[in-house]
């Protein structure tokens, strides 16, 4: 059967990597999501290291945009815009992530669109948020990562210095949760008829994130300065005599299973350790004493050991190790598939199994314009019209 979203029509004015990524989402739930690019594509087709001859994919962009139609137009031109507007007349959901007004300029505002077609899923996606001193501020993750806490979350256990993690997680994370918002939209509109605009920007996205766990000290007002700090203490990295291991310890029952793993039954007796309240005062102490143990043996014992006692544990993985891990490989997490043009490519297989609509296989990203012929067709352009707007630039096509 088709993806959950089959029959859903996605306008994807997104560029870089949060719009793309939440795009891509609804696209693998099957989804019919068009890219409208400039002339020139998506900055990130030329980012960081090209992987075809052309210059049109990179790796960050076959990962953020398979399974999607390119339509390539000059938005500048008022044929380039007339071309978007009948698109959106047909379309469920358009998602754009330029920066505050420009819509509003190119005559694409949530207003004008919601005239045009009332049952419109109108998303705006931002660094910052429309209001505020930041408002117009240009911003990429590690400036969230920045603003939000994250960076020192992440700080150095002794100094204290703030460390960005390194990877995306801000545009990533605020991808997951606009593809959320999305499919919540939809299900409204079900029952009341009428689209909306969502909002969402990557900052109150992370400090959202980040609530939970990495700001629990400043839950309680008053009690900031009485409360731990969870982040002030060692990760949980431990070095075995072969490599790495992770390993946790947080109900009574994985704490005693480690002890007794260690044949050390005198740290689950002892006083600092022998409940999770007192393991979390004392986390410092607890998980240096858990790594001078863990450095006695091979990461392949202490598996055994553990998983014998029932306690959390892995392996750290390189990168280059997790695609042919066991339980990786076991669950068939990395698809792979012939790219026009590129070659053999890998892909993370969709994270959510839909029993009765299951999502696509993943599939190849779209060259630039790729698909602008049979997009404009549909609408009910002319062969000789679309030739005449690819010739005056307006539309670009495939090479």
């Amino acid at each position: 059967m088709p993806g959950p979203l089959s029959g859903v029509r996605v306008i994807d004015l997104t560029s870089v990597v949060s719009g793309p990524f939440a795009t891509m989402f609804l696209a693998d739930q099957g989804a019919d999501v068009i890219k409208v690019e400039p002339p020139g594509g998506d900055i990130t087709r030329r980012s960081r290291q090209s992987v075809d001859p052309t210059g049109q994919f990179s790796a960050l962009f076959i990962s953020t945009n398979r399974g999607k139609r390119s339509l390539s137009i000059d938005l500048k031109r008022p044929e380039g815009a007339e071309i978007l507007r009948k698109l959106i007349a047909r379309s469920d959901v358009l998602v754009q992530n330029f920066r505050p007004q420009v819509m509003e300029r190119l005559g694409l505002g949530e207003a004008a669109m919601r005239a045009l077609n009332p049952r419109l899923i109108y998303v705006s996606i931002s660094g910052a948020g429309d209001s505020g001193p930041y408002a117009e501020k240009r911003i990429y993750d590690p400036i969230i990562q920045g603003l939000s806490g994250f960076a020192d979350v992440q700080a150095e256990a002794k100094t204290r210095r703030p460390q960005m993690i390194r990877t995306i997680v801000a545009d990533k994370t605020t991808s997951v949760m606009t593809a959320q918002a999305v499919a919540a939209a939809l299900y409204a509109r079900e029952k009341t008829g009428q689209g909306q605009h969502i909002k969402l920007a990557m900052l109150d996205v992370m400090i959202s994130y980040l609530w939970p766990e990495a700001m629990a000290q400043y839950t309680v007002v008053g009690q900031e300065a009485t409360a731990t700090d969870p982040n002030a203490r060692p990760d949980l990295i431990f070095p075995t005599r072969d490599g790495y291991m992770t390993v946790g310890t947080i109900s009574d029952s994985e704490w005693t299973g480690f002890c007794r793993a260690a044949e050390r039954p005198d740290l689950a007796a002892d006083k600092r350790f022998d409940t999770p309240g007192g393991r979390s005062v004392n986390a410092a102490e607890r998980i240096t004493l858990m790594a001078e143990i863990l450095a006695t043996r091979t990461t392949a014992e202490w598996l055994q050991r553990l998983d014998e006692a029932d306690v959390p544990c892995a392996p750290v993985l390189r990168r280059a190790e997790v695609m042919h891990n066991e339980q990786v490989v076991a669950r068939g997490l990395i698809a792979e598939f012939d790219h026009p043009g590129i070659g053999r490519v890998r892909q993370a297989r969709p994270a959510a199994e839909f029993a009765g609509t299951p999502s696509r296989t993943p599939s190849p990203a779209p060259a630039i314009g790729q698909h602008g012929g049979e997009i404009l067709a549909e609408l009910g352009y002319a062969r000789a019209d679309i030739e005449r707007l690819a010739e005056s630039k307006v539309l670009r096509l495939p090479a």
